[in-house]
């Protein structure tokens, strides 16, 4: 809870002078529903962090609103562009709270060389490991953001592909993919997952160099979807899967490892207050798949805001009231 002025993580309010905040860092009051206040939490500054990206925006204002209503005063610093500051701040405790990623800490943050495809597994070594940067990870929901690949439904049908796998099956033509730049180069990317799956990056008989299309994310989705490649590079709870009508192809060799989104805290915020392993164990079972999923659509293809979309659910799930 240590509170340094840093360029980092400082939001810049619009319109300063008339005392007006900024679209992003505005979030309604809620009232109690299941999530009750605290005790001592009265006049207690917290700070949440978020990445900038629709899931992390959504979730983060998740965080938000359940600490208000648990009677804490918080300082809204969702959308963080880029991992390294949102983890710089939670390391350092300028972030007493965010949501983050198993996958993502294990790979990125402890420098490890391989990630764990079990869930619990990458779970417990990535709490364990935090533990020495001072930061607890509680316990993650079912939901898994990892990377898989997507294919039209209906090319699916025709080209008879239901797992990764299948794709060796094709005619070498057939075996076309749209990935993103920073894909094509992790340790948990593309070459080290057509390796596993026998199948070459560069090879006549693996995936010709020419049958591989690098583009910005939101281009994988469309160029997926019109066709321009059969398989594109997408993340399981991304809500243009659903939209687009794609068929995410099972990881049957288990390459791609867990992704499970869990509460980081702080590890001296949560010793001040361990009411806060309480509120979130409200909250994160009830993340799944199929509920991040049509979260993201709502933001993404609705064009509806994450701090509506975020109070909303919670309404319906009778977090808050």
């Amino acid at each position: 809870m240590r509170r340094a002025a840093t360029a980092l993580l400082a939001v810049p309010l619009l319109l300063a002078g008339c005392g007006l905040q900024a679209a992003n860092q505005y979030t309604p009051e809620a009232s109690p529903g299941s999530i009750q206040p605290v005790d001592g939490a009265e006049g207690v500054e917290l700070v949440v962090g978020s990445k900038n990206f629709t899931e992390q925006l959504i979730l983060g204002k998740i965080a938000v609103i359940a600490l208000q209503t648990a009677g804490f005063d918080v300082l809204d610093r969702t959308n963080i562009p880029g991992s390294v500051p949102v983890r710089t701040g939670a390391t350092s405790g300028e972030i007493d709270m965010n949501w983050e990623y198993t996958g993502t800490a294990w790979l990125t943050y402890l420098s490890e060389p391989e990630g764990i495809p079990d869930r619990t597994e990458q779970y417990e070594s990535v709490r364990e490991a935090d533990l020495a940067n001072d930061l607890t990870w509680l316990p993650p929901a079912e939901m898994n953001n990892t990377y898989a690949f997507a294919i039209r439904s209906e090319a699916a049908a025709e080209l008879g592909v239901a797992s990764l796998s299948d794709i060796a099956n094709l005619p070498v033509e057939e075996r076309t993919f749209c990935v993103e730049a920073e894909f094509a180069s992790r340790n948990d990317g593309f070459v080290p997952m057509l390796e596993a799956y026998d199948l070459p990056l560069g090879s006549p008989d693996g995936v010709p160099r020419d049958n591989v299309s690098t583009l910005d994310t939101g281009a994988v989705y469309t160029a997926t979807d019109q066709g321009s490649c059969n398989f594109g590079e997408v993340f399981t709870t991304d809500g243009r899967i659903e939209s687009l009508d794609l068929t995410v192809l099972e990881d049957d060799r288990q390459f791609f490892p867990a992704y499970n989104v869990a509460p980081v805290l702080y590890t001296p915020t949560l010793e001040a207050h361990p009411e806060l392993a309480d509120v979130f164990a409200e909250i994160t079972p009830l993340i799944t798949d199929d509920v991040m999923i049509e979260l993201n659509r709502r933001v993404d293809v609705d064009g509806e805001e994450p701090v509506d979309v975020a109070l909303d659910w919670m309404r319906s799930e009778g977090l808050v009231s």
